[in-house]
């Protein structure tokens, strides 16, 4: 009892002391304390910070490219100093209308069509009791996430292609002449193509995060709602939903962040003369204006780049500033 009542004592005057001290010499007391205390999930941390701090802050110095006439001779701070001169540029552009509205065209397409989709397949896997069939078919749909970008097109060209895919020759084979309409070249269809091949190849991936918060769900919920007469399908609807609705919440924040983050690889690899007014988008465009654009291409680019990034910015900050008010600050990333 003595040993206890110490205890507390000495945790009762750690913690005053630690209040006692404010401002930045407080903090620095308080971080000393707790990394002796706790020095081992510090140095855990450490690992990942240097990495942060070596990819991702140390090269925002060379944002200042996007404000300058780069010229790899002169420096990045030896160059002159031009302004908004390449923002304006791109807003000028007789492109600028066509590639951004098909760069929010496919990510709002993706974001409205298929983000529900993992949410209800995980709650339809969830339903089933056998785990060996939950197994089966959860292996079955993660495969597509590991095959390449590369190998996911061929698939595309293979399956639906006029000439020699396997749309072409069902086409033929019941009896039809010629050939039929060329989807897979075809600019109405690029964003459907798209959209949905991306579903297939990330649909049981994206199922994890949503498989991993239905399995803290209390069961103790279940049994209460079972003895209530609420069948399976009810519970799901009532108990399984609400429950991951927060991380539903935070995913879908997190995926209009990235809303002008369309992936350059895939599209690219998509894009012909025939279908390019709808699959012309700003990461594909950068990339053909840096690598083609002469002398001022860099700062161009990056000008362009910087422009995703504050859109990406805005909408991230818009939508957990929505979800906060929605959820009276119970539901957003800060």
């Amino acid at each position: 009892m003595k040993t206890s009542k110490k205890m507390k004592e000495t945790d009762a005057g750690y913690q005053l002391s630690l209040n006692k001290k404010k401002g930045f010499k407080g903090f620095a007391y308080r971080f000393a304390k707790n990394f002796r205390r706790d020095w081992q999930l510090h140095l855990m941390l450490l690992f990942p910070v240097v990495y942060m701090f070596i990819f991702h802050y140390i090269p925002i110095y060379g944002v200042q490219i996007a404000f300058r006439d780069y010229k790899a001779a002169d420096g990045i701070v030896g160059s002159e100093w031009v302004g908004m001169q390449w923002f304006l540029k791109f807003w000028n552009n007789y492109k600028f209308k066509q590639i951004f509205f098909n760069t929010i065209r496919l990510s709002l397409y993706s974001i409205f069509a298929t983000f529900p989709l993992p949410v209800i397949f995980a709650l339809l896997i969830n339903l089933y009791r056998t785990s060996r069939f939950r197994k089966f078919v959860q292996t079955v749909t993660y495969f597509p996430h590991f095959l390449s970008v590369v190998t996911i097109v061929a698939i595309i060209s293979m399956v639906f292609g006029a000439f020699n895919g396997l749309y072409g020759n069902l086409y033929r084979f019941f009896g039809n002449t010629g050939y039929p309409p060329d989807f897979a070249n075809s600019a109405a269809a690029f964003p459907h193509l798209y959209v949905w091949s991306g579903l297939w190849q990330s649909l049981g991936w994206n199922t994890i995060i949503y498989t991993a918060a239905l399995t803290a769900v209390p069961q103790e919920m279940h049994e209460a709602a079972q003895l209530d007469g609420a069948s399976r399908f009810k519970r799901m609807i009532h108990v399984d939903l609400p429950m991951i609705m927060p991380t539903v919440a935070i995913m879908l924040i997190l995926r209009f962040g990235s809303i002008m983050g369309i992936g350059f690889a895939k599209v690219y690899l998509m894009q012909n003369p025939l279908n390019v007014s709808t699959s012309e988008v700003i990461s594909t465009y950068v990339y053909k204006y840096t690598l083609g654009g002469g002398g001022e291409s860099f700062s161009y680019g990056a000008a362009v780049d910087l422009f995703n990034s504050l859109i990406n910015c805005f909408m991230l900050l818009l939508v957990n500033f929505i979800s906060n008010k929605m959820s009276h600050k119970e539901v957003g990333l800060f």
